[in-house]
């Protein structure tokens, strides 16, 4: 029994040390990553809560660093008021009340941390995983795409009356601030829902405004999705997602955002069932919650890097634990660039109510793309074998590339002009050697043995045609009885494979030209002939003399 837990620590320990090889490179070429992040949270010690925070914060208050504290229940700050927060303080998530901390409408917080002293929420619990806590709540008055504003409430497990208006969203507003998130970490949230939509998210943003600041945040191990925005028109900036069960970055009802700089590392073995994914664009969940007349979710996307962290690829492809990176939905606009997709099967699905019509492709901008060891580029949800939309964003225009094992970058449209002309290469050489070419106009003749070598190769063949003829040579006995003699002339293919075949012969007597055509059956096969370093068919002439001179 020890032997057994002795090999599973080890295999335990090596994907996990194998993992922080990987992030350990892609931190040290991404300086913004540096210092602040932690891919292995579960590492850390903290000291126990010194304070409690449970129910609703009604005045303006400051959280130290010199304190650790514990979320307990659903913690609100009211509208008006302001939770501020000090560089390297711990906010632990209360596992047994399932924890959240939710900002309301008009209320602030304001969480600036610094690169060697980031602010971090974590669970309460001396062995962490993903839902142990509810996560933070961002409530705005942003545009939505719904009817009228919409609520949190399903999200919460016995809400207090005296609640519910704090858990309203939505409204008119552009330019609303919520807040500063800087500096950031959000780990092991994401609690399961008390319905049927889902769990809570470790950071969601609801009709939040363009002026609140979401920069250098990471959230890891969320049960949920890591961010998840609903309307307004907040922007990402410097964000990391690390192995989240669900989508890692989530636009949905409306949202106008621009996420810069973004790093999802996907773990396929912790990944939900239910279709989690790197980026989900989508203008609703329900169509008939939604208000079309309004502006569907828009999203500007660049600099991003999407990571498959699979112990095996191509077998978790085959067994379907690995599936696409991004998902767009209808009604929706989306600028994609500069980014690098690696290892998801395909890279990137439209919905299948989406027109792939050109005049609707123009709303979805893929440009700048790199696709790393992805099968497929993009594809239509449910129809992966359509190679429609690859063919649109393989266009040179929008200068998408992909690599394999790798190997260098080379652009879609190159590739596949490097494949069109190698069809088109493979069909005339297959047509070339259907179709016999004379002997006169081939580049290199057949290679008879003896020939091998020889830069006279259409010499050397001729020289061994009648040498064979000579040495298989047999006058019929029944043409020197009847006293037959002429010329037969013979004509005979010599196929892709070498072989002889299609013998014909043409002369004036029948047993002359069985004579002849057996001496050619004889002929051992060969190398076959070549033009343009193709093989080909080749077709060739001679005449066979008989002469029987003791007549």
């Amino acid at each position: 029994m020890k032997n057994f837990y002795l090999i599973i620590f080890v295999v335990f320990f090596s994907i996990i040390n194998s993992f922080s090889q990987q992030e350990a490179a892609l931190v040290k070429e991404t300086d913004w990553l540096q210092i602040w992040t932690d891919f292995n949270p579960n590492s850390k010690s903290y000291n126990e809560p010194s304070q409690i925070i449970s129910g609703e914060i009604t005045q303006d208050t400051k959280l130290y660093k010199r304190e650790t504290y514990l979320l307990v229940g659903n913690v609100f700050v009211k509208e008006g008021t302001t939770l501020s927060i000090e560089p390297g303080t711990v906010i632990m998530g209360d596992y047994k009340t399932k924890a959240t901390l939710t900002i309301a409408k008009g209320a602030q917080l304001i969480a600036e941390g610094s690169e060697t002293d980031p602010i971090v929420f974590t669970s309460n619990k001396s062995i962490k995983r993903g839902g142990d806590w509810g996560g933070l709540i961002l409530l705005g008055d942003g545009k939505l795409n719904t009817f009228g504003m919409a609520t949190m409430m399903r999200y919460y497990s016995n809400l207090e009356p005296k609640f519910y208006s704090l858990v309203n969203y939505g409204g008119a507003s552009t330019i609303k601030n919520s807040g500063i998130l800087k500096y950031v970490r959000i780990e092991y949230a994401g609690k399961k829902s008390y319905s049927s939509t889902g769990s809570l998210s470790g950071l969601l943003l609801a009709g939040i405004g363009n002026e609140t600041t979401i920069e250098h945040v990471m959230v890891s191990y969320s049960a949920g999705d890591s961010f998840k925005i609903l309307g307004g028109n907040v922007n990402l900036k410097n964000v990391v997602s690390y192995k989240a069960s669900a989508n890692d970055f989530s636009f949905n009802t409306g949202t106008l955002s621009k996420i810069n700089n973004a790093i999802a590392f996907r773990y396929p073995y912790a990944s939900s069932s239910a279709g989690s994914r790197c980026l989900t664009v989508k203008s609703y969940n329900k169509r008939e919650e939604i208000d079309f007349s309004k502006e569907g979710t828009q999203v500007i996307a660049e600099n991003l890097k999407f990571i498959n962290n699979s112990d095996n690829v191509k077998s978790d492809m085959t067994s379907g634990l690995i599936k696409e990176a991004v998902y767009i939905g209808e009604h929706t606009k989306v600028e994609l660039s500069n980014s690098e997709i690696k290892g998801f099967k395909p890279a990137i699905v439209f919905d299948e109510k989406i027109n792939t019509e050109v005049e609707n492709l123009k709303n979805i901008s893929l440009t700048n793309m790199v696709f790393k060891d992805c099968e497929g580029y993009v594809k239509t949800f449910n129809n992966l074998t359509n190679t429609r939309l690859d063919d649109w964003y393989a266009n040179r225009t929008f200068l998408n590339a992909f690599s394999i094992n790798n190997e260098p970058v080379v652009l879609i449209a190159d590739a596949k002009k490097v494949a069109v002309e190698k069809e088109l290469a493979e069909k005339e050489a297959a047509k070339m050697r259907n179709v016999a070419i004379p002997f006169e106009l081939i580049e290199i003749a057949p290679v008879l043995p003896g020939c091998e070598g020889n830069s006279q190769s259409k010499a050397c063949f001729k020289n061994k045609v009648r040498a064979h003829i000579s040495s298989n040579f047999k006058y019929p006995e029944e043409a020197i009885k009847n006293k037959l003699q002429g010329r037969v002339l013979i004509m005979f293919d010599v196929d892709d494979k070498g072989a002889v075949v299609n013998i014909r012969t043409r002369g004036d007597h029948k047993i002359l030209n069985d004579e002849a055509e057996r001496i050619i059956k004889l002929l051992p096969k060969m190398q076959p002939a070549k033009k343009q370093g193709q093989i080909v068919k080749m077709v060739y002439g001679l005449p066979i003399g008989f002469n029987n001179t003791d007549n």
